[in-house]
């Protein structure tokens, strides 16, 4: 039987300063190709785009949707997808990173613990925005750029203050989504939507400790679900085993400090929580199509490492590297 194709998912990481954790990537040179990449890519930070010029598509986990000039796009981290331009053209785009909850600190609600775009965990998820219908958007992200572009005083509180705004125009149009669902769709839907919101505090658990061993009790319990219907929901929902999931975030975690440390193999998979390297080797292959050594070398042709400034002018990944074999 012939081996099964697999796509490859690169990590593109950048650096965000602790104490303001924002980039910008920006420029006339920034244009993506109209070819269309046979990897997949994701990042360590929330990602927000501004189609300047022209059409093209995005693809998210096989699903594509089409983006026209004036759209604006809001990927959560580890979100695999990637864009290409429609045949002949070559977009242009200026794209934000930000981590929200260093950018804006005490000021999320407590009541958003579980909303974090930076772990979604609606339904019905929208990535693409019509700068038509959210002129908003549009507007709040001109007046960011402008601010960080000509640096007056307190400039970096403002551009706090109209992220906090866009961010909040997203969480409002992703919570009346789900409002319009509960409206139009019958029970089942209802108990999906809700089960979507309960698995949260099991997300944010994996998040924030998978670097430690805990078991699917564990995670059941936080959920105060049985072992059993925890697992059941939790693949419905995420589309693998909870377990499977751990190992993929801790997969998505290696790739950072392969990137930006010089830390042995065995070491990051430790700092991770495999409790062997055979284990995260073997995982690391499943997840990333090739081993965490020959990932570390080709990868890094893509880090964009740590500068003082905030935008970049920045040409783009528009080709991807040599290809990693099985």
């Amino acid at each position: 039987m012939a081996k099964q194709s697999r796509k490859i998912i690169e990590c593109r990481d950048y650096y965000l300063p602790n104490d303001y954790p924002l980039l910008v990537l920006s420029g006339d040179s920034w244009r993506i190709s109209d070819i269309k990449s046979s990897r997949l890519h994701f990042h360590n930070c929330l990602e927000i785009g501004y189609c300047h010029s022209d059409t093209g598509y995005m693809d998210f986990f096989g699903e594509t949707q089409a983006f026209e000039a004036g759209d604006i796009t809001v990927v959560p981290r580890n979100t695999p997808h990637t864009t290409y331009s429609s045949k002949g053209l070559h977009s242009s785009w200026s794209y934000f990173f930000l981590d929200p909850r260093g950018l804006f600190g005490s000021f999320l609600p407590a009541s958003w613990k579980y909303f974090d775009l930076l772990n979604y965990n609606f339904p019905n998820y929208q990535y693409i925005y019509k700068s038509s219908k959210y002129p908003e958007m549009k507007d709040l992200l001109s007046l960011i750029y402008k601010e960080l572009k000509e640096e007056k005083e307190e400039y970096r509180e403002s551009v706090r203050a109209l992220f906090l705004s866009f961010y909040l125009l997203v969480y409002r149009e992703l919570v009346e989504r789900q409002r319009q669902s509960l409206a139009k769709q019958d029970v089942v839907n209802i108990t999906q939507i809700r089960n979507n919101l309960e698995i949260a505090p099991a997300l944010e658990y994996i998040e924030e400790n998978y670097m430690r061993q805990f078991s699917m009790d564990d995670l059941a319990d936080i959920c105060h679900w049985s072992p059993t219907h925890f697992r059941r929901v939790f693949t419905e929902i995420m589309g693998m085993p909870p377990l499977d999931y751990v190992n993929h975030t801790r997969i998505m975690k290696s790739c950072h400090l392969l990137q930006n440390t010089e830390e042995a193999v065995l070491k990051i998979s430790e700092q991770v929580g495999f409790s062997s390297i055979s284990s995260f080797n073997r995982n690391f292959r499943r997840v990333m199509v090739c081993s965490p050594t020959e990932y570390r070398q080709k990868s890094r042709n893509y880090l964009f490492r740590e500068s003082d400034l905030i935008i970049k002018d920045f040409s783009g990944w528009l080709e991807p590297p040599e290809n990693i074999d099985d």
